[in-house]
């Protein structure tokens, strides 16, 4: 699969709480491949991926990609947290590395990606598994 644009919402704004996280799955992998956090009235994109744990998942269950204050991103497989507006990991195994964004814009009250959104294969999967 290659990269493509999604031309559907993933979701409308006012379905994202404050402070809270969800995941999607724009190219209907199976998986969610990003997640979407709301602070400050901004909505932040990530891949659902790890820079440490062999880009793994993140999420300890489904749409639960912060920590029990909701202060950060956490990685459920080894527990660092990230800043939700950067992506910057400041506590963990990963310390300064960062999550890798989704660029997002809002149009007529839905939350789009922007751009080109590549699919969520593992860093250590080869290229022919893409096809």
């Amino acid at each position: 699969m290659k990269p493509r644009y999604i031309c559907d919402p993933l979701c409308k704004l006012d379905e994202l709480e404050e402070r809270k996280s969800r995941g999607f799955d724009p190219l209907d992998e199976g998986k969610d491949t990003m997640f979407v956090v709301r602070l400050g009235g901004s909505v932040h994109g990530w891949r659902n991926a790890c820079p440490h744990y062999d880009y793994g998942r993140m999420a300890w269950k489904k749409d639960e990609f912060l920590d029990a204050e909701r202060k950060h991103i956490m990685c459920g497989a080894h527990g660092a947290l990230f800043e939700i507006a950067s992506g910057r990991c400041v506590l963990g195994p990963c310390m300064g590395q960062k999550l890798t964004p989704v660029p997002l814009e809002i149009r007529n009250g839905a939350v789009y990606v922007s751009g080109l959104y590549a699919p969520g294969l593992r860093k250590n999967q080869s290229q022919s598994e893409e096809r």
